[in-house]
């Protein structure tokens, strides 16, 4: 198969390469018009934050990966990217490497349940850009049937691997449901806001952020329907809150035993969580010895994150099985497209229709005229698909492997339901 595919993600290239090859919907339209009408006969572009990717089947035949590289990066200018960021495939390779991305095994995250659904909105606008054909379609289908067996049939997607996850998932083993709680969280970098947007997926009754610059938490408010503290007097409000979630980059304690102590008194017992998710610590751990405080910081989080993460890695070899099954099932159908085993299909289809109306009238007809039905219906079925059989001899001199001629005989296997026989 004439699958041409390129590769930068988190296995080759740092972040700031990465971030700067990232292609919005617009720039991915713009490269697939491009390939499609110089390189690709169709083709598509998957762009996360992790990875950028092209796949097609070539025009050429010549056409070489360096040629792809020099392409996009002709359309995205990136300083100091080199041919060794680029992960390259052909094949059977990229069939392969398709399907471990939509099963979230290639993902900086492994088992990433995100990325299937960033697979479905890659063919999608390729589909908007007419450069699907019946080749890539085929793929697609298989690529999200890996994934959604993947999610059914394995635990690889279960289970919290960030700091951030792992302390909600926590939170709600202890206050069992959450949109009855309020929480604040302190420190809006990236950890805080995954945070924030966890307890905001989680129904949270009452989200409120802070921030040293608050311009950052008006952003962040904005984004996630929430209310704002100054970060100046949030100490005044901490009794407010059932669950805190401490994420600044400050060099000393935001919190001591003192404040927490007072917090506790003005909430009259009342429970709290207390998540200390910064490095160095934000909150004084001392926290933990006080009543109805629950204290986690992040050496006890990042012991939660590992559990979860071995569990996640001896899941691997079940996806693994998934995708070598799905790639067995997409080659057969692939080599199912040559012409000899086609014609076959294609005449034994006819002749068990022929033979069965046959047997269903052969008793109507003498025994003398028995043997003129027999060849009078063969005749029939030969003068019906003498058309068909010399086009796809025809077709098949360009190549077996030629646009032209996989989709006719993809066309004729589907239009009589070859495939499904049985």
């Amino acid at each position: 198969m004439n699958l041409l595919a390129i590769s930068v993600n988190h296995h080759t290239a740092p972040v700031d390469l990465r971030e700067s090859l990232h292609l919005s919907t617009d720039e991915i339209k713009e490269l697939l018009n491009g390939l499609k009408n110089e390189y690709f006969s169709e083709g598509f572009i998957i762009s996360t934050c992790n990875r950028t990717e092209i796949y097609g089947i070539p025009i050429n035949p010549g056409l070489q990966h360096t040629d792809l590289e020099k392409y996009l990066t002709g359309k995205k200018p990136v300083g100091k990217i080199e041919d060794a960021h680029f992960q390259k495939f052909f094949a059977c390779s990229a069939v392969q490497h398709v399907f471990k991305v939509a099963a979230g095994i290639d993902s900086l995250l492994i088992g990433d349940n995100q990325i299937l659904g960033q697979v479905k909105e890659s063919f999608q606008i390729a589909e908007g850009q007419q450069f699907v054909g019946f080749m890539m379609k085929r793929l697609f289908d298989s690529a999200i049937k890996v994934g959604k067996r993947v999610k059914t049939e394995t635990t690889i997607s279960e289970g919290a691997i960030t700091v951030s996850y792992a302390a909600v998932q926590l939170i709600e083993k202890i206050f069992s449901n959450l949109s009855k709680k309020s929480a604040l969280v302190i420190g809006l970098g990236e950890t805080g806001e995954i945070a924030a947007k966890h307890l905001r997926d989680k129904d949270i009754s009452k989200l409120t952020l802070t921030n040293r610059t608050y311009e950052k938490a008006e952003k962040a408010a904005e984004k996630l329907g929430a209310a704002i503290l100054p970060f100046g007097n949030f100490k005044e409000h901490l009794h407010e809150f059932d669950i805190i979630i401490s994420a600044t980059s400050s060099p000393e304690l935001i919190l001591t035993f003192d404040d927490i102590k007072q917090m506790m008194k003005r909430r009259g017992g009342n429970p709290s969580i207390l998540m200390d998710i910064a490095i160095p610590r934000d909150i004084s751990p001392d926290a933990r010895k006080l009543d109805n405080v629950f204290y986690n910081d992040i050496d006890s989080l990042n012991i939660i994150v590992e559990q979860n993460m071995k569990k996640r890695r001896d899941e691997i070899p079940k996806v693994k099985a998934i995708i070598m099954d799905e790639m067995v099932d997409f080659y057969n159908w692939f080599n199912s497209l040559e012409v000899a085993p086609t014609i076959k299909s294609l005449r034994e289809f006819f002749e068990e229709i022929r033979q069965e109306e046959v047997k269903n009238q052969i008793n109507r007809f003498s025994e003398n005229d028995r043997e003129k039905l027999e060849i009078i219906t063969k005749r029939i079925i030969n003068k019906i698909l003498h058309h068909p059989t010399m086009e796809l001899r025809r077709v098949a001199e360009s190549g077996v492997n030629s646009p032209e001629a996989a989709a006719k005989i993809a066309i004729i296997r589907e239009l009589f339901g070859i495939d499904k026989k049985g």
